[in-house]
């Protein structure tokens, strides 16, 4: 708006200026032209006042002779010493009188080639003299009212459109401004939405979407949407956290539990006959070794939840598959074993956390069938390069509930043996090689662990040094 009237006002001016110089320049002229005519003749007042046919002053004179009374254009002698005298053989008029001394020097004005601004009795002329033979001086003076009545009539005209203009401009404005802003304020609204808590709020599109604030609004959107999941994220670890560390008290508790009791009989003095004393040695430190092992598994499943560097080299699967068939044909010589890993199939991988992967899963085997269970370890490597792995046995299976917790860490199907974190060391081990491990099973048909890695393992980022946690003693 502020611009606008700017530019009213500066076409305003414009205008009035060129009209003003327009109108002025046409009086001008008929100003300059009468001069020139009476000028360039060798006319002195005497032979101009026996001329009274003469068009130029007849017409403006009235009917019974005397000169005429016109306030639109005045004509005025004066003789050398600057006093006004008569015309037609009449006494000067007022307004001549007034013209002569309005005007000063007649002899400066006819020398000036332009006519100057003059005001007789309240009212603005334009006026220019000449000079006769006999020395004296003719004052013409045309009225700029009409002028100056007309610039106004255009200055006021050129305010009211433009104040029209503007108000009809600031209508516009503040209509445009409101449906424009319209979806900042949808913005404002989820904000204050999502900060009181609902992080499933977006900002709506609006139905005449502008360019930059529909980018705006995708651009929160995107943004607000990755919030949303960093906080399910942020929430779903600390809950994950929460049951790791209620389920790690748990285990731990109980091995605790089993030596703390244990030595209050000793203590007592419970523990007479040297067979009981064995016994109790012998429980004592089998629960030392089961927390133990817990331990290593926890501290083995912090070190993959750091990223650890891994020592990447070219490993052969089928080299590991063999071993681990033959160190379990040791341990269960009765369990069939069937390896599909003829010639090799190299992958570039750490080869000690493979072993702990095949590991774990040959163990998952042992703890969860019986030792006569058939066994089948296999390796392909896919047309696009990736090398899938499967450890296969024909036991119970698992029923659909628990093949879904299956990597979740300290979860035994049916409450069986084991502490619960070798699966979750599996899938631990195969992310950090940048892979994936799933299992397909079926109640009575058994379960097959399958292992893809791919064809080269990304190496990951260096973790951050962490502060290691300060031991307690447990009372």
């Amino acid at each position: 708006m502020v611009l606008l009237a700017l530019g009213i006002v500066a076409a305003t001016v414009v205008s009035v200026l060129g009209m003003r110089y327009y109108l002025l320049d046409q009086i001008d002229s008929g100003l300059s032209g009468s001069r020139d005519s009476l000028g360039g003749t060798e006319l002195t007042l005497r032979q101009i006042d026996s001329l009274s046919a003469l068009s130029f002053f007849r017409d403006r004179v009235e009917p019974d002779g005397r000169p005429a009374d016109d306030r639109d254009t005045l004509f005025a002698a004066v003789d050398a010493r600057g006093e006004p005298v008569g015309l037609l053989g009449f006494a000067p008029t007022d307004p001549q009188r007034a013209l002569a001394a309005a005007v000063g020097d007649a002899r400066a004005l006819a020398r000036d080639p332009e006519p100057r601004d003059v005001t007789v009795g309240g009212s603005a002329y334009r006026a220019t003299a000449t000079r006769l033979a006999d020395g004296t001086q003719i004052i013409i003076a045309a009225s700029t009212e009409s002028v100056h009545s007309a610039i106004g009539k255009v200055v006021k005209l050129n305010l009211a459109i433009g104040t029209l203009l503007l108000l009809l401009l600031a209508c516009l404005t503040l209509f445009s401004v409101g449906r424009r802003m319209r979806p900042l304020e949808d913005m404002v609204e989820t904000s204050s939405a999502i900060a009181e808590g609902d992080l499933t709020r977006r900002v709506p599109s609006s139905r005449d979407p502008i360019l930059e604030v529909e980018q705006l609004r995708l651009a929160l959107n995107s943004m607000l949407q990755q919030v949303e999941s960093a906080y399910r994220t942020r929430e779903r670890s600390a809950a994950q956290l929460r049951r790791f560390v209620a389920d790690a008290s748990h285990e731990l508790r109980t091995p605790l539990a089993a030596i703390r009791g244990y030595l209050q009989l000793y203590e007592r003095g419970m523990l007479r006959e040297p067979t009981e004393r064995k016994r109790a040695w012998d429980r004592m430190m089998a629960e030392s070794d089961r927390m133990g092992r817990l331990v290593d598994e926890l501290l083995v499943l912090a070190r993959l939840d750091q990223r650890p560097e891994l020592r990447l080299r070219n490993v052969d699967v089928c080299r590991l598959l063999r071993d681990a068939a033959d160190d379990l044909r040791v341990q269960q010589p009765g369990r069939p074993v069937t390896v599909d890993a003829d010639g090799s199939v190299l992958v570039h991988a750490d080869e000690a956390g493979l072993r702990q992967v095949i590991g774990n899963l040959l163990g998952n085997v042992r703890t969860h069938t019986a030792a006569d269970v058939p066994v089948r370890l296999g390796v392909v490597r896919g047309d696009d390069g990736v090398v899938r792995l499967s450890v296969a046995d024909e036991g119970p299976g698992l029923a659909p509930e628990d093949a879904a917790r299956v990597f979740d860490r300290f979860f035994r199907a049916g409450g069986g043996a084991g502490s619960g974190l070798g699966m979750a060391i599996v899938q631990g081990a195969v992310r950090a090689h940048g892979g994936e491990v799933s299992v397909t099973t079926t109640p009575g048909e058994g379960l097959t662990a399958t292992v893809t890695l791919p064809h080269r393992t990304p190496r990951p980022k260096t973790p951050p040094p962490t502060t290691p946690p300060t031991a307690t003693h447990a009372p």
